[in-house]
């Protein structure tokens, strides 16, 4: 039998694998995911990925397809939504509390995912407001992502329209150079905007937002989601303390 371990126990290195086929597999067409894309993902070798996903099938954590795919097992997607969840506390007391941009705090947090105990997560979720959104609007577990809507592309958004920002993915969380644009313009969740053009042949999205004009490529725009028009503020509003 596949040998079972508590998420806590896992190494920093399962723990951001764990994460990576997470975010991929919300990402990718289908949920398709292999151990090649995971390693350029992370920036290891193809070899390197292949032996840790080893080692979490033998863990029960991840499973291989007949088609070869890495999925998640329930118990691999139990672990990998516990380890964000952390992830996500952590950079609402850094972003929030503390007072780092969003990109050092992604950074930080996956330093210290793996190290707070379940005392000082139950501290930090209560000191918190008991958060249901990541700093960026993601859901900060399965439950919350069911109840929620999942937002339009805002690369899909035409010229002349408005929209409110809605979330930040995950996928673009991992580029700290978009996170920090973003962050720099308040393209924050919550934020009005009006598409002012769109262009296939020019590769890119002109929005008026809460600073003024920006200016994205179309397949970062892709990893943001939107709102068409004004949103429900219920929608923002489990965010921490002041």
């Amino acid at each position: 039998m596949p040998r079972r371990h508590d998420q806590r126990d896992l190494s920093a290195a399962a723990q951001q694998y764990l994460l990576a086929l997470r975010v991929s597999a919300g990402a990718s067409d289908g949920g398709r995911v292999s151990a090649a894309g995971i390693a350029r993902h992370l920036g290891v070798t193809t070899q390197a990925a292949s032996e840790m996903f080893r080692r979490l099938v033998a863990d029960g954590l991840v499973d291989h397809a007949e088609d070869r795919d890495l999925r998640l097992t329930d118990a691999g997607r139990a672990a990998a939504d516990a380890i964000f969840r952390r992830h996500a506390l952590l950079e609402w007391l850094l972003t929030s509390v503390i007072g780092l941009g969003w990109a050092e705090s992604d950074e930080e947090a996956m330093r210290l995912q793996g190290a707070i105990s379940p005392r000082v997560e139950a501290r930090l979720d209560e000191m918190l407001g008991h958060p249901e959104i990541c700093p960026h609007g993601n859901p900060i577990d399965a439950d919350t992502a069911r109840r929620r809507p999942p937002g339009t592309r805002l690369s899909e958004m035409e010229a002349g329209t408005r929209a409110t920002i809605y979330r930040i993915t995950e996928e673009a969380e991992e580029d700290a150079g978009l996170l920090s644009y973003l962050e720099a313009r308040a393209l924050k969740p919550g934020a009005p905007i009006t598409i002012l053009a769109r262009s296939e042949s020019l590769d890119s999205l002109t929005l008026d937002g809460p600073l003024g004009r920006a200016t994205l490529g179309l397949r970062p725009a892709a990893l943001v989601r939107v709102l068409p028009g004004e949103a429900d503020p219920d929608l923002f509003h489990v965010v921490p303390r002041a």
